[in-house]
């Protein structure tokens, strides 16, 4: 029960920290906070300071006071409002020109969420320091620094919005895109080839000595708790299976994890709980789902429609280094109980199947153009003569230019094109 709970408010910290609304909420929060405390800290002698050493900065006038700040919060409404269609109209034409699986991760880039943040607390602090100039008697009560203050707030989302223009027309451009996605999954890759640097053997058992549990949720795999998996199968005496990997849709009744002893019902419901489902695909936890974002956007540039052979050979490139790291993973990941008695083994997409996967991709839709064939052909070899976990590897990218070239001798008529292709690949 306590490892549920655990998982669960992961789960919820998780979900929350990675939404959209998280930073401009916390930006909205600390902008009220900050108008209700200047507007209780300040006093009398603070504004006679202002008035006394810098009187061209103070509006001692409560129809001024009103006028500027109005202008100010219909203004930011104003910059809020254009900012973000402008966004919608580039992150259309990023679904429409790249691929639809990009648009969580424009979406969700922090600098944006930061900018309207500080347009909606700018909004925030004005609206109450607004409200807060009452008539005292005759006259009005004016706060001159919290006036003063919501003015640079005011000329601080002026500049912000100069910074969001740049950073927007920028971080649309596909080179800076495909940049972003290799170089998180580049990060993972070479966390995931720390952490597992051992070499240990496979849990090899007969199938009939397994057991499993079945899932009781549905959603995509984010992680396992590895930690928890661990425990249990210690204090259970077993050895523990993941027989799905990250980024997989788990369906209800899905047989989850294997196990090759007993289990309580209170030991299953914790290794259940290890597994931690979300309802879509998350970056920073899976290399593969970077990969594939990658192919998606170099297929999509060699459709008809679109027709962007720069920008698949870009892909290609990328793809090159990325899949040269996945070589230095074994397909399984293992970890070893403190005691040494028992393992957890994690799935993980195979590599040959991710190979298939990319490369019938890219020959479907490339095999009738020389340059991508022969980028192709050139990825292949240069995966061919790097170093690599496992041996059968090899296998797997002997049959990839096997396939390359069956498809180019099929689909290239020019003789001297072919020619030349045979040379790579010979």
């Amino acid at each position: 029960m306590v490892n549920k709970i655990k998982n669960w408010i992961d789960k919820v910290y998780s979900d929350i920290t990675t939404s959209i609304a998280f930073y401009p909420s916390l930006i909205s929060l600390s902008f009220m906070f900050m108008a209700f405390i200047m507007l209780n800290v300040e006093d009398a002698e603070m504004t006679s300071f202002l008035v006394e050493n810098f009187s061209y900065l103070v509006i001692n006038n409560a129809d001024t006071a009103r006028a500027i700040q109005s202008t100010i919060i219909g203004s930011v409404i104003s910059l809020t409002v254009f900012s973000f269609s402008m966004v919608m109209v580039l992150l259309n034409q990023a679904s429409s020109n790249f691929s639809p699986r990009l648009l969580p991760g424009l979406i969700s880039d922090k600098k944006n969420q930061i900018v309207l943040g500080v347009y909606l607390g700018t909004i925030i602090y004005n609206i109450i320091v607004l409200i807060s100039i009452l008539p005292s008697g005759d006259k009005y009560t004016l706060n001159g620094f919290s006036i003063l203050l919501g003015i640079i707030f005011g000329i601080l989302s002026l500049g912000l919005f100069v910074f969001f223009i740049h950073s927007i027309s920028t971080g649309i451009q596909i080179n800076n895109i495909l940049e972003s996605i290799f170089q998180t999954t580049k990060s993972r890759l070479l966390k995931n080839i720390e952490e597992n640097d051992m070499d240990i053997d496979s849990l090899v058992e007969e199938d009939s000595k397994w057991q499993y549990i079945y899932s009781q949720r549905v959603g995509y795999m984010e992680r396992a708790n590895v930690d928890t998996l661990l425990r249990t199968s210690v204090s259970a005496g077993v050895n523990i299976k993941v027989l799905s990997n990250k980024g997989t849709y788990i369906l209800n009744n899905m047989p989850i994890i294997g196990y090759d002893g007993k289990l309580s019902e209170e030991e299953q419901g914790d290794i259940l709980g290890a597994i931690i489902l979300s309802n879509n695909h998350n970056l920073d936890n899976n290399y593969t789902i970077g990969i594939k974002q990658i192919t998606e956007v170099g297929v999509k540039a060699m459709s008809p429609g679109i027709n962007d052979p720069g920008t698949a050979l870009m892909t290609i490139d990328y793809l090159s280094e990325l899949l040269a790291l996945r070589m230095q993973l074994p397909d399984s990941e293992i970890y070893i109980t403190d005691n040494g008695q028992y393992k957890v083994e994690l799935a993980t997409i195979n590599f040959g199947e991710l190979m298939y996967e990319v490369l019938a991709s890219y020959r479907q839709y490339c095999k009738h153009d020389v340059i991508l064939m022969k980028s192709l052909i050139s990825m292949l070899l240069y995966l061919k003569s790097q170093s690599r976990k496992e041996s059968r590897y090899m296998k797997v990218i002997i049959g990839e230019l096997e396939l390359l070239k069956m498809d180019y001798k099929s689909s290239i008529d020019n003789e001297i094109d072919r020619k030349k292709l045979d040379i790579l690949y010979n």
